[in-house]
């Protein structure tokens, strides 16, 4: 499947999954292989999220004014509404911004941050549960309804939260009676359940522990929220059995080089070792496929200690070649 046409199923995607399984990563990946493919996308940082920039080799962190990853920046007039075509863009979104960007949209500007400085909007938010990722989702909305970009990939959070984060705006819906709050609730269940609008990417390693999170989050997502899913990515695959049929002794001997018995004898036992890891791979991977009949996106593993620009363009590259692979129609669920 082409990979543009791809990207552009949805105008968002949610990129979620159980903490620790690299969400920021291919939130990350997707965004480099939709620019890739020609698009514009503006990437969504949530608040206590940190190391998206440094993945595109910027060494500050992301702000709530959009800044450029990929390409050129808006100059200081603001001229640019968005990231133009093959461009990545980026901004960071916490409740307190959202809030004065709201109030200062609808004509307070002037008592917008005495609001925020005075706790207010703690108070609120602990009075109408719920409200804090209301407002962040409702900024994600009008995004998405601005146009600002060809693509939106938000960095959600880990599962846990990412459950409460993108079910409380129904809750809302159901308790609010009316006015704006019941509206912005209104416009974002809206906007999670149109698949042309926005679709959820699950995000798992091929583990049993993220496996069985991924397959029990995504049930819930769709029963809940009625979100759509898009394909599964199994982040940090490693092949099958197959890719240790030449061994280390084998290649030892190929190249000349003698290797007395205890090396043979421990390079042996590292090799059984990581088949059995392998194996344990495969084993997950066929599992995931069982309970969770969605197509997979297999991102394979890099033995690194940081993902940085060289990192991010061999993780595109594989992911792209991975979404090429999906048949021509592959809808969501």
């Amino acid at each position: 499947m082409n990979v543009g046409a791809w990207c552009s199923q949805s105008r968002v995607w949610i990129v979620a999954g159980k903490g620790g399984v690299g969400k920021t990563t291919i939130a990350a990946t997707l965004a480099a292989a939709g620019a890739n493919a020609g698009l514009s996308v503006l990437v969504v940082e949530l608040e206590g999220k940190r190391g998206l920039g440094a993945m595109f080799g910027r060494p500050s962190p992301v702000s709530y004014e959009a800044v450029s990853l990929r390409g050129t920046a808006p100059d200081e007039n603001g001229t640019r509404r968005g990231p133009a075509k093959g461009e990545i863009w980026a901004r960071r979104l916490t409740p307190d911004d959202a809030l004065l960007e709201y109030l200062a949209d609808h004509g307070l500007h002037r008592i917008s941050k005495r609001l925020v400085s005075s706790g207010v909007v703690d108070v609120v938010a602990t009075a109408i549960p719920g409200i804090r990722d209301v407002l962040v989702l409702g900024k994600v909305k009008q995004l998405e309804r601005s146009g600002v970009a060809d693509m939106i990939v938000l960095d959600a959070p880990a599962t846990g939260h990412a459950m409460t984060f993108l079910t409380s705006a129904s809750g809302l819906l159901d308790a609010a009676r009316g006015g704006p709050v019941r509206q912005q609730a209104a416009d974002v269940v809206e906007l999670l359940q149109d698949p042309e609008r926005c679709r959820v990417l699950p995000v798992t390693l091929p583990e049993e522990m993220p496996v069985s999170e991924t397959v029990e989050s995504a049930f819930l997502l769709e029963d809940r929220v009625g979100i759509h899913l898009g394909p599964v990515v199994v982040n940090g695959y490693e092949g099958g059995p197959a890719a240790l049929e030449t061994t280390a002794v084998d290649a030892a001997t190929a190249a000349g080089v003698t290797l007395d018995e205890p090396t043979r004898a421990a390079l042996d036992d590292a090799r059984e070792f990581r088949l059995h890891r392998l194996a344990l791979v495969d084993e997950q991977v066929s599992r995931l496929e069982h309970d969770l009949p969605l197509p997979q996106l297999r991102v394979p593993r890099l033995f690194t200690p940081a993902i940085g620009p060289e990192q991010l363009f061999e993780l595109s590259a594989a992911l792209a070649k991975a979404v090429e692979a999906l048949p021509a129609e592959a809808p969501a669920r």
